[in-house]
């Protein structure tokens, strides 16, 4: 029986600082970047199963989250500089390059560090959220229509420094525990229910989520790690990814429309609204994404992929990955 060694807690140096990662295995590097709100700690089923199979599995804290640096400028938080923050990793840990998987915005943090260096990033996968290149439409633009003549889509109220912080802050274990049943099969609002992506007028995004048990794939221990994470580091520079997406939009010029050429993977859930809001993304993907290698939708499964259903998901990848190229 091959012997794999525990999951090992380091800080690697970058040029804002320092990101915390959590690494298990040798072998081929696979990073693993989170999305909002979670951690290197969404993961956890996923660096075992990887380091098994014969990989360096390395789960990181994106900038502003758990150990990892936390610049005060909201600026500090857009995405070519979560790129150098991903590319710092590999070369700190003394390798040339890497594969990279994604989730939620770590999904398109990923497609954006193979877009951007595609010399260290030689393949990509990206759970949740597909590729979507860069149009010609400023995001803020796009998503101020999105709620109609009342409601405000969630991105639009995450946009003002301090006001969904001024929701959260008071109960950060409740907000969690809300936002993950509310994006969880099982749990999530059903057909007749409010919407949970808008905020009425005067109101907040909890207002819309349901109350009741936790999800099934989030036990108290799972939710008291969220939990004591953001309660220690507040939700400032998890939600200033949020806030830089028109300066992505403008320090992406030069890629509009630009296809993502490196072997590839697409994960989504069939009960995720991100999956079904960008299901054009997903038809665009023989032209986007000219070196897919696998696409697949889990039937019953909802935004939290990898956390939902950990032994497909790693299938899934493992799979993927014995079949890029050496």
């Amino acid at each position: 029986m091959t012997h794999i060694s525990e999951p090992t807690h380091r800080l690697v140096p970058t040029e804002a600082g320092r990101i915390h990662l959590v690494e298990q295995g040798s072998g081929p590097l696979v990073l693993l970047v989170h999305g909002f709100p979670e951690s290197w700690y969404s993961w956890r089923h996923q660096l075992p199963a990887l380091a098994a199979a014969g990989y360096r599995a390395v789960a990181i804290d994106v900038r502003g989250y758990g150990r990892s640096s936390k610049p005060a400028a909201t600026d500090a938080y857009r995405l070519t500089e979560l790129v150098a923050d991903n590319v710092s990793v590999v070369h700190a840990l003394g390798e040339e390059s890497a594969v990279i998987v994604g989730h939620d915005w770590g999904s398109a943090i990923a497609s954006g560090s193979g877009l951007l260096s595609p010399e260290v990033f030689r393949a990509v996968g990206m759970l949740s959220v597909p590729y979507t290149p860069r149009g010609t439409t400023r995001p803020t633009e796009v998503f101020a229509h999105m709620g109609g003549a009342d409601d405000e889509f969630y991105i639009s109220y995450f946009q003002q420094p301090g006001r969904a912080e001024a929701e959260i802050e008071p109960d950060v274990r409740g907000w969690l525990a809300a936002f993950y049943r509310a994006l969880s099969a099982g749990t999530m609002p059903g057909p007749g229910d409010l919407v949970p992506y808008f905020v009425s007028p005067g109101g907040t995004l909890r207002d819309r989520w349901p109350d009741g048990p936790l999800p099934g794939w989030l036990g108290e221990a799972e939710l008291d790690f969220y939990a004591g994470e953001f309660e220690r580091t507040g939700l400032t520079g998890a939600l200033n990814r949020y806030r830089n997406m028109d300066r992505d939009w403008a320090d992406l010029a030069a890629h509009e429309g630009a296809p993502l050429t490196q072997p590839s993977l697409f994960i989504g859930g069939a009960l995720d609204a991100a999956t079904s809001w960008l299901s054009d993304a997903v038809k665009a993907f023989p032209h986007t994404l000219p070196g897919l290698v696998s696409s697949q939708l889990l039937d019953d499964c909802g935004h939290w992929i990898q956390q939902e259903r950990p032994e497909e998901t790693n299938r899934l990848l493992l799979d993927w990955l014995a079949e890029l190229p050496a």
